[in-house]
């Protein structure tokens, strides 16, 4: 799946990073908690979470995700997007609570 069709799936919107929605991901990790996420998630995988601060680009970064969805309404503040332009991290935002952005997410993928 492209990030382009998740963000359709989920219903999202490009918060940045529209030249990179052609690219695919491999694969869907779920934390709040970014040592959970620095010690689980893999390479290329998107990350769903309700935390909106900048250090989530960073923990994006080190692990060459391939987007984060802030869920539930959440939206990351201004710094945040400015250092995800800045690194090239694909932030995107939805509505959907993190479980139905999951569900939707792994129906899409079977």
């Amino acid at each position: 799946m492209t990030l382009k069709e998740l963000v359709d799936c989920i219903e999202g919107v490009v918060v940045n990073g529209q030249e990179r929605l052609e690219e695919k991901f491999d694969g869907v990790f779920i934390s709040d908690l970014l040592s959970d996420v620095m010690g689980h998630a893999h390479e290329g995988n998107v990350w769903l979470t309700i935390q909106t601060h900048n250090n989530v680009v960073a923990v994006a970064l080190l692990l060459n995700l391939a987007a984060i969805v802030f869920t539930a309404g959440n939206a990351p503040d201004a710094a945040t997007i400015e250092k995800g332009k800045e690194e090239g991290v694909v932030l995107l935002a939805t509505k959907l609570s993190t479980f139905e952005a999951a569900g939707r997410i792994y129906q899409k993928l079977q």
